[in-house]
């Protein structure tokens, strides 16, 4: 395997000593002396997202977010990056293109081969001549009503999809969301609950049911979709951040501890990290403060020889 200096990597990158060092403090690469040829293409992604202007932190906290979503190691160099916005980006993965921050499938525009779609949608095809084409048709236009804010319109498509195709996981969550941020919860969950039942291993469906769950002040059943999440995906920072919250709430703070380390482990940086690592420190004082309280109690034992003693003058 070929290794490579940081000096050959500034020459064939063509980029500074300030940027690298830049990209390592922003934790979008682990600083090191020594690069193979994969990290020199993770690091050529980052060079282009950075050219583009990207912002370093949108990068990172989406990286921080497909891991947790796919249980990747490296999201950059294990899925495709996928510019969707000014300062968005996402991941084209296994045939299915992800937003890891929405936690949302997105329509793959380019796959489709629609690279207008955005603003004129493609018409339907008359039913029955291809009934999957026509569902993806479907979930493109609910998709971009959702980007040009008709939420009422997103909502219609979706429902007629899940309506028609009992099994369109990805729409069943989509829909839940828009219902979740219209607080409309009991909907939301009954539309997360039914796409944890058409895919068992859907990481999503769980952690979105969790939240919803938690919104409706049902602590325990919070806990348990969390739990599921976490199972299925136990890179996820989302989900063991989400717990250790509820676990403060029922004051099982041993429980907090665990997931706020977890939490930490994944994400060591920015603002999320900095609460975790607080709450940390928190329930660390607290066990000691605890342990010091006990301690009081104790009463120690006489030290000496017991039975020697001096007599005083009237005895």
């Amino acid at each position: 395997m070929s290794i490579y200096s940081r000096q050959d990597v500034l020459r064939i990158l063509q980029i500074s000593a300030r940027q690298l060092q830049g990209w390592e403090r922003a934790g979008l690469i682990v600083p090191q002396q020594a690069y193979t040829f994969q990290d020199l293409g993770q690091l050529r992604i980052l060079r282009a997202l950075r050219e583009d202007d990207v912002p370093a932190a949108s990068i990172r906290h989406s990286i921080s977010a497909m891991k947790a979503v796919a249980g990747m190691i490296n999201p950059l160099l294990e899925a495709t990056v996928v510019r969707t916005g000014s300062t968005r980006i996402a991941f084209r993965h296994h045939g299915a293109m992800v937003d890891p921050i929405r936690r949302q499938l997105l329509f793959d525009f380019e796959r489709a081969g629609q690279k207008d779609a955005l603003s004129e949608p493609a018409p339907l095809r008359p039913r029955g001549a291809d009934p999957q084409r026509n569902q993806q048709d479907l979930f493109l236009m609910a998709v971009q009503a959702e980007e040009t804010g008709d939420r009422q319109r997103a909502i219609e498509l979706y429902e007629q999809i899940v309506a028609a195709d009992q099994s369109y996981a990805a729409a069943f969550i989509n829909l839940g969301t828009i219902y979740f941020h219209l607080r409309q919860y009991g909907r939301a969950e009954e539309l997360y609950r039914r796409a944890t039942e058409v895919d068992p291993d859907y990481v999503l469906a769980f952690f979105d049911l969790g939240n919803v769950l938690d919104e409706l002040d049902r602590p325990e059943e919070s806990i348990a979709a969390y739990q599921q999440a976490v199972a299925l995906a136990p890179r996820y920072g989302d989900a063991h951040y989400n717990l250790a919250l509820a676990y403060e709430r029922k004051a099982e703070l041993r429980h907090a501890l665990r997931h706020w380390q977890a939490y930490v482990r994944l994400d060591r940086s920015g603002p999320w990290a900095e609460h975790a690592l607080g709450q940390i420190r928190k329930l660390l004082s607290r066990e000691k403060l605890a342990i010091a309280w006990r301690a009081e109690k104790y009463i120690a034992p006489v030290t000496g020889n017991p039975g020697l003693r001096i007599a005083g003058p009237d005895e």
